[in-house]
């Protein structure tokens, strides 16, 4: 971008912000973005990009849909936000109802939260209170390697201890338990062993534990790792029989990604406890549940209170333009949606198999997803990415996208092409 085309402001955020998982010192380049329609960004300079990341998983109406737009211009014109302790307002009421009709049954009480990391705090205080409530203590979890659930701390200490951020916060962040992430593609390829080493650690240490917290189906951020509903069924059972919760991350996967509304719809089971976001609010702002069973809110109720209260719970902004989210998408033909963008997907970036430098190409759903053998160099990947006209954010070995799901054919193909010609030139660097 030449001096002509930058913004005023950018001189102030290279001076000031400080962007996601980036150094102040070594900053790696970020690109001006003026406005947002449909699936494209405008930078600053003029040119669009096609964006493959649909704002990090959450944008699936794509940008500035009038909807959307409606509904939080009416609810602004009401009230903008309203605290939620003694309180109560009609958008936060109706999403609750909303998401208890739609996520698999049994699940009747939501614990509105701020964000998506907050709402896995927020599941590791109800497992933990619920045995509190019960008279037990029970102060470990168990997760898979592989894992990604947050950034705060206590989400930390459930993500994968190896490739997470453990040893930057070690002695500050719980030891938790973790068994290894289940290998199975497809339902025919589950077999005992995946099941095998959570099997001993519930034997072993079931005393101690308050839940099992598993992303079903899709390990997002940890690694973009797709496995089968047969786990998921032998871990529900494993969790019965051994009297311990068990916690659904749905963040990423949750409003349809998957291919279905919830990926544990997919698999047939309903966990004690399940946290949703990211497209909650179709990417307009930032908010985030937690649902949970009878059992679990009468557990934690027994001896107090669910001891967690952000200021801006229940907001009634964030809360009318949910429902307007959910409304639009369930009115519309979503599952066809997601199963294009997955037929795209597969037939765009199959070329990426015969690369050299390529270790795997999978899509599941909404998500299509090159692994190369080496980390991406991303002070170049990024930048050349953009010179081709779409934006894709790469991170460790892996080059994936998650479209919003209006996105249509030909701006797929540009996309799955892009990557592909993108790690081809890797490739020969």
């Amino acid at each position: 971008m030449s001096d002509q085309t930058q913004p005023p402001w950018l001189d102030l955020d290279h001076a000031h912000v400080w962007h996601p998982y980036a150094s102040v010192t070594e900053p790696a380049p970020v690109f001006p973005v003026e406005s947002a329609e449909g699936v494209r960004l405008r930078l600053a300079d003029g040119r669009e990009l096609i964006d493959g990341m649909a704002s990090w998983w959450c944008a699936i109406h794509g940008y500035n849909h009038p909807t959307l737009n409606a509904a939080a211009t009416e609810q602004l014109d009401r009230m903008s936000h309203v605290m939620f302790g003694g309180l109560t307002n009609e958008p936060a009421t109706r999403l609750a109802e909303r998401l208890v009709s739609i996520t698999p049954t049994g699940l009747e009480h939501v614990f509105l939260a701020d964000s998506g990391s907050v709402s896995i705090e927020v599941a590791i205080k109800m497992a933990l209170q619920y045995w509190q409530g019960r008279g037990e203590h029970r102060p470990r979890l168990v997760s898979l390697r592989g894992g990604y659930h947050g950034d705060t701390l206590g989400a930390m200490s459930v993500c994968d201890p190896v490739n997470g951020m453990h040893r930057l916060f070690s002695g500050l962040i719980p030891e938790q338990l973790f068994a290894p992430r289940p290998e199975c593609r497809r339902d025919e390829d589950f077999t005992d062993a995946d099941i095998a080493p959570m099997r001993e650690l519930l034997a072993t240490h079931g005393d101690e534990i308050a839940a099992v917290i598993a992303e079903p189906l899709v390990q997002g951020a940890g690694g973009m790792h797709f496995y089968c509903g047969a786990y998921l069924r032998a871990l529900r059972r494993l969790c019965d029989e051994h009297g311990v919760l068990l916690i659904f991350d749905e963040i990423a996967t949750g409003f349809g990604r998957t291919g279905s509304l919830f990926a544990s719809d997919a698999a047939g089971v309903t966990p004690d406890i399940l946290s949703v976001g990211k497209a909650l609010t179709g990417g307009y702002m930032t908010l985030a549940a937690t649902l949970c069973t009878p059992d679990v809110a009468r557990g934690i109720s027994a001896r107090g209170v669910l001891m967690h209260g952000p200021t801006f719970m229940g907001n009634p902004l964030a809360c009318a333009v949910a429902n307007a989210s959910i409304d639009l998408l369930l009115a519309g033909p979503w599952q066809e949606r997601v199963a294009g963008l997955g037929r795209a997907l597969e037939r765009g970036l199959a070329p990426a198999r015969e690369l050299a430098n390529v270790r795997d190409v999978r899509v599941f759903g909404g998500i299509g997803v090159i692994e190369m053998h080496e980390p991406a160099d991303m002070a170049w990947m990024q930048p050349r990415l953009v010179e081709r006209g779409v934006w894709v954010r790469p991170f460790g070995r892996l080059l994936y996208v998650m479209p919003a799901y209006v996105m249509e054919d030909s701006d797929l193909d540009t996309l799955t092409r892009v990557m592909v010609e993108t790690v081809a030139e890797a490739g020969e660097r």
